[in-house]
């Protein structure tokens, strides 16, 4: 029995993977809390510390409850991008990170 092919992938063929050193922007997902976005940039920060705040961009739910933020880092491995997850949901802040 064969896996199936990824979503967006035909079979035989397999996902993108990324290559490493780059950009890339991460979606943080988490409540709508007054230092939400600072306290996630704090984070990021220690990780890339020439992150832009000013290009980053966020949007909140329809009921206000949640804020998702886009930020683009700079990167240079899984391991480095696994670390900066684990510390973000760690804060207890954080809904998700994509």
């Amino acid at each position: 029995m064969t896996p199936s092919a990824p979503a967006g992938a035909t079979e035989g063929e397999q996902a993108p993977r990324i290559e490493f050193p780059c950009y890339y922007t991460i979606r943080i997902v988490g409540n709508n809390a007054v230092d939400f976005e600072t306290s996630m940039l704090d984070v990021v920060e220690r990780f890339d510390p020439e992150v832009d705040r000013g290009a980053v961009t966020h949007h909140d739910s329809r009921s206000g409850k949640y804020r998702s933020l886009h930020v683009t880092l700079y990167t240079t491995g899984e391991q480095q991008l696994k670390a900066l997850f684990d510390e973000l949901k760690a804060t207890g802040m954080v809904q998700m990170v994509l």
